[in-house]
């Protein structure tokens, strides 16, 4: 029997997969932390034969040549992508035996990049197909991004995905679909949705098989939005051949080094809540919430290669956190300290920021004049957003921080993450600010006047 194990990164909205039929054992697209696979194949007692790479993914660092080379397994590539290390090359319609129960073919689906793979499992026994591994390809309900490699492909790259997607399409619309991305991934086109699918389902409601080409690029285009910054970096990273991740504990931050890195420019991030940031944290330290969303806004924001410094609540959360950074490239901590941020700070004392809702913010507009700064990205922007309000991106904000307006600033997002990045920003920049942690659709709620790109233009 044919196992398929999911190893979810939700940090980044990926899954590699683990395939084995009891004896031996293939992977697709495996993350950098190749523990978690090595643990699954002990688990099971099988051996790893061959690894598969669908693309050379741009939103995080491979583990694919660290797991070959740990395991003794073919480390597939597409026979087309520049390399720089040794490699199993395989191309379209190229069928691999693995072990003796199940055979793995090759599918050119170009779109998300020109050399992108995608793998039919098929029963050695019957010929029939178990599962189409789509990498960023077809996704639930949607597709892999056409434009990260660059605005001048992005409309050939759209139309070889809507080509590619039929190609899958004409699989056993039993089959199920296994992508990489799509669970709140950036490289996912549009909002995917689900965690399971078959080709029959997408066929009956995934945009790209059920809009004409030119219908589907046009929709594809309009509704890209910003990605993070440092997907620049993944693909050179992943083309050069990375080593396996660096877990091992950074150096230990102390009061005074803490100071230090603040004084000198270096990054210092803070893991806890927001709210227990809100209370109390080292002055000029930044805000970044441990959660799915963190490996993306801090690889979004900081400047690469500055000098990375951790502060959480407990041993555990930071080296959750130094893992999650391991999978963009962010190897080498300069220190880091769990505990309280009295201890941080030492005798230094400690900053706090004010928190509101949007009842507040609705409240206090009527007794004086306060900048209202929206993070969200453009598109959440165009849709709906508070009348009078600035517009910064988050992450845009770095860069821009001398153009906002003097005096009070009440900053918001969609949820309340974004905002408090943006807050702790601003306030070790030495601004007056405060974070409103509260949901976007409470704002017309409480009498905010809200107002939308189309009713401007419509006004204009």
């Amino acid at each position: 029997m044919i196992d398929i194990v999911r190893i979810e990164t939700p940090a980044l909205g990926d899954r590699s997969y683990f395939v084995t039929d009891g004896q031996v054992a293939f992977v697709i697209d495996p993350q950098r932390d190749i523990d978690r696979v090595l643990a699954a194949a002990a688990e099971r007692g099988v051996t790893i034969t061959h690894v598969f790479e669908t693309h050379i993914h741009n939103d995080y660092v491979t583990g694919g040549l660290a797991l070959a080379g740990q395991t003794g397994a073919a480390y597939f590539v597409n026979v087309a992508d520049q390399v720089a290390f040794e490699r199993t090359p395989i191309s379209d319609d190229e069928v691999i035996e693995v072990g003796t129960a199940m055979r793995v073919r090759a599918i050119a689906t170009p779109g998300h990049t020109f050399t992108h793979l995608s793998y039919a499992l098929e029963d050695a026994a019957t010929g029939s197909v178990v599962a189409v591994f789509t990498g960023g390809s077809l996704l639930y309900g949607s597709t892999g991004r056409p434009d990260l490699l660059g605005p001048d492909h992005k409309a050939a790259l759209a139309a070889a995905q809507h080509a590619s997607a039929r190609r899958l399409a004409a699989l056993p619309d039993e089959t199920p679909v296994w992508p990489t991305h799509g669970f709140g991934s950036f490289c996912s086109a549009t909002e995917a949705s689900g965690t399971a699918s078959t080709i029959g389902q997408e066929k009956l409601t995934n945009p790209v098989l059920t809009l004409d080409e030119d219908e589907y690029v046009a929709e594809l285009l309009a509704g890209l939005d910003a990605y993070p910054a440092y997907y620049a970096h993944m693909g050179p990273a992943n083309s050069a051949g990375p080593d396996a991740a660096d877990l091992s504990e950074p150096a230990p931050a102390t009061a005074a080094g803490i100071a230090a890195a603040i004084a000198a420019g270096e990054w210092v991030v803070d893991l806890r809540s927001r709210r227990a940031f809100a209370a109390g944290h080292v002055p000029g330290s930044l805000s970044f919430e441990h959660s799915n969303d963190f490996t993306n806004y801090l690889g979004w924001l900081i400047p690469w290669g500055t000098p990375l410094t951790l502060l959480g609540e407990s041993p555990e959360q930071v080296a959750a956190a130094q893992r999650d950074l391991t999978r963009i490239g962010i190897d080498q901590l300069a220190a880091a300290a769990s505990g309280t941020p009295q201890e941080w700070a030492g005798d230094d004392g400690l900053a706090t920021i004010t928190v509101a809702s949007f009842a507040d913010l609705a409240a206090v507009r009527h007794h004086r004049p306060v900048t209202v700064l929206d993070v969200r990205r453009d598109l959440e922007w165009a849709e709906s957003h508070i009348e009078d309000a600035v517009h910064v991106a988050l992450h845009d904000l770095p860069a821009r921080i001398a153009d906002l307006p003097a005096g009070e600033i009440w900053v918001h997002c969609r949820g309340g993450y974004r905002a408090f990045i943006a807050t702790s920003l601003l306030q070790a920049a030495g601004r007056t600010v405060v974070a409103v942690d509260d949901d976007f659709t409470r704002a017309a709620a409480v009498g905010l006047p809200l107002t939308s790109e189309d009713t401007e233009s419509r006004a204009a």
